[in-house]
């Protein structure tokens, strides 16, 4: 991988592998394809030759909107090869997101499946995954020779070349475009692959691909050989079904997912016996919640990672003196990734700022929220954190979540953390509500465990035996699931809403 300078090149890291299998893509849960990694490279420069032979000028902007598939993988790739740039779209991007997308990042064509297609039309010109009279992976098939490599050849980006715009899902306006280059991405998958496990593993990713998250193990997948089992979508069944089918070894993941798959395995969790690792990154998790996912896989190392879209992945990771990382650490700083903590008590509390190669240079076209957000190099990401005396890391809380009860500062998590203690609540989430007298007040919503009667008069008598009065949830709401966004992560504005719904209702449990 020391010699990839474009992103689009990291199938072709494996290529000579010929017998490797590289995806295995349910699409069609009951007609699993495999491609080798061959094959894939194959497939990527092609469609790279096609893109570079054509009208687009270097650096054009080249959307991808689809469900997770390898048709997705492909067109990433290329896209990059190609000497173009990739924008992954939301698949659930409403019009307003989607027409904001397409103009701030100046989509000149979009690759697209049949579910988007309609939601594409009259805005950019398309290539269609699912077009039956142009079928897109035979297509590119057959028109493969040996000619591509040469047509793609010389697309080495510039040191500061771009590779890809993602858009940050934002907890409210349109989304921020964040461009990221080449040698960031790159240097970020070289930091977190610089210790590569003992055998090739099997992975699988649900996530979608228009994320960081996914993006990012798909990346480290392909650097380092890995067959990655692709899943569309996420469906808590179908996961652990596609786990245990195919033998999964290592996975990252939301923890809301986890969350998910551990009410599917319920007193069973044999069927997810061959994961050996697990990453639970992009979203917070409780000290609760990461004892029963470990407990159900014991053979497993089960972290919790960090990173975001303006920083990369390449923030924490291992203790360079071999500490144990405790269960909600987030781990030490990696080689060539500063970290501080500004605006807290201490040096050791506060929100955290980041500086490494992978930082954008900041928003498109936003120059008022990249300078609020950027300083000589130093991104702060909002999130209020701690270091411990070992120097590992922890997350408390969002700095833009965090409201004030009564002259007190909430953090949700907080209450979230002291919820899930509680042997019936499986999972909780927390939002606040105006009001007159005390500013705001937390609300719960909580998902409790199988045949189990829960009060909310027990819950609020729970939280204020377990800690401050001020703390406890003022209304509480007991739901079957709770709302994920696009990302998989909890989906805390549509929370709000039903918080507001259920108030002037009188909806509460109580």
């Amino acid at each position: 991988m020391e010699t990839v300078a474009n992103l689009g090149d990291l199938v072709g890291v494996h290529a000579g592998s010929t017998d490797r299998l590289a995806f295995v893509d349910l699409r069609v849960p009951d007609a699993p394809v495999g491609y080798t990694y061959p094959e894939v490279d194959r497939l990527v420069t092609a469609l790279a030759a096609r893109l570079a032979g054509g009208s687009y000028a270097s650096g054009d902007r080249v959307g991808i909107m689809s469900a997770n598939r390898v048709e997705y993988v492909v067109a990433y790739l290329a896209i990059m090869k190609a000497g173009l740039v990739a924008v992954p779209i939301n698949v659930r991007a409403g019009g307003d997101v989607l027409d904001h997308v397409i103009e701030d990042a100046g989509v000149v064509l979009t690759f697209v499946d049949a579910a988007g297609r309609e939601a594409l039309a009259g805005r950019t010109p398309y290539v269609d995954f699912d077009d039956p009279q142009d079928p897109f992976l035979p297509g590119l098939a057959a028109a493969s020779s040996e000619a591509d490599a040469a047509v793609v050849a010389g697309q080495e980006p510039a040191s500061d070349g771009l590779a890809e715009i993602l858009y940050t899902s934002g907890s409210s306006g349109l989304p921020k475009g964040v461009p990221l280059t080449h040698e960031g991405q790159l240097w970020a998958l070289r930091t977190i692959s610089a210790e590569p496990p003992p055998r090739i593993e099997t992975q699988i990713i649900a996530q979608p691909l228009f994320h960081m998250n996914g993006l990012v193990t798909l990346g480290r997948g392909l650097a380092l050989g890995f067959t990655t089992v692709l899943c569309p979508r996420f469906d808590a069944a179908a996961y652990v079904d596609a786990i245990e089918r195919y033998g999964v070894t290592a996975v990252a993941a939301v923890p809301t997912m986890w969350i998910r798959v551990l009410r599917v395995v319920g007193d069973d969790p044999s069927r997810l016996r061959s994961v050996r690792s697990l990453s639970l990154g992009s979203a917070p998790i409780t000290e609760e919640q990461v004892a029963r996912i470990a407990a159900a896989i014991p053979d497993a190392v089960v972290v919790v990672s960090y990173g975001t879209t303006e920083t990369g992945p390449a923030i924490f990771g291992a203790h360079p003196d071999g500490i144990p990382r405790p269960p909600l650490a987030l781990g030490h700083p990696l080689p060539g990734s500063e970290v501080r903590l500004a605006g807290g008590p201490d040096d050791d509390h506060g929100v955290l700022e980041m500086r490494n190669p992978a930082v954008t240079d900041g928003y498109r076209g936003l120059p008022g929220l990249t300078a609020a957000a950027f300083t000589d190099g130093w991104y702060s990401s909002g999130d209020v954190m701690r270091r411990d005396e070992q120097g590992f890391y922890y997350f408390v809380g969002r700095a833009d979540d965090m409201f004030v009860c009564g002259g007190e500062n909430i953090y949700p998590g907080e209450l979230e953390t002291i919820l899930e203690r509680h042997p019936a609540i499986a999972h909780a989430a927390v939002v606040s509500l105006p009001d007159d007298e005390r500013g705001r007040i937390p609300v719960a919503f909580l998902v409790t465990t199988a045949d189990t009667d829960l009060t909310a008069a027990e819950v609020k008598a729970f939280v204020i035996d377990q800690a401050p009065a001020y703390l406890y949830p003022r209304r509480v709401a007991v739901v079957d699931e709770l709302p994920l966004a696009g990302t998989n992560k909890i989906d805390k504005r549509a929370l709000h809403a039903i918080a507001e719904r259920l108030e002037t209702s009188e909806g509460w449990s109580a």
